[in-house]
């Protein structure tokens, strides 16, 4: 399967769509309830469903994401209006939490996709950071996409090892 990234899609300084169209793959803004299909699997798979809804989840000021190929929800990332005080305070922040692709569509740059789309909206919205407590296995994903590590390593019971990772807009 290929995957093809438009550039002037990635590149827009402002979205005003709520889709865009990525060769076979689709990016909408979803429900929080439609985020579980695809968290509980990737992020939750051990635990019952109801531990994929998060706190915030309907808030107006939530953004949940969605990439559909051939009409089917295959990843989600959902933004949170939240701040963390150990980026600069004078920054308006969003949290990135929940962001999950399946695993049979992992390694696509569906993730990034997902995440620039995120990013771009966020931008358009005058946000000047993005934070997430990044799993261990997912560092270098956010290193790939220009976040970086702050503070120290911290559990998050069980569930495992996560370090806060943030980035300008």
């Amino acid at each position: 399967m290929k995957v093809i990234i438009l550039k002037n899609i990635l590149s827009l300084k402002s979205i005003k769509s709520k889709f865009i169209k990525t060769s076979n793959y689709i990016v909408k803004l979803i429900s929080s309830e439609e985020t579980h299909t695809v968290r509980h699997p990737v992020l939750r798979a051990e635990k019952p469903v109801d531990s994929c809804v998060f706190d915030g989840d309907n808030l107006e000021t939530t953004l949940h994401l969605g990439i559909l190929h051939e009409h089917k929800l295959i990843g989600v990332s959902s933004f949170f209006k939240k701040s963390n005080s150990i980026i600069s305070s004078e920054k308006t922040q969003y949290q990135l939490r929940g962001m999950a692709v399946l695993e049979s569509f992992q390694g696509k740059g569906l993730g990034h996709i997902l995440l620039k789309h995120g990013e771009n909206m966020l931008r358009e919205k005058h946000i000047t950071a993005i934070w997430c407590n990044a799993r261990e296995v997912a560092i270098n994903f956010y290193k790939k996409n220009n976040y970086q590590v702050i503070g120290k390593s911290f559990i998050i019971k069980d569930i495992g090892l996560h370090y806060t990772m943030y980035k300008n807009l």
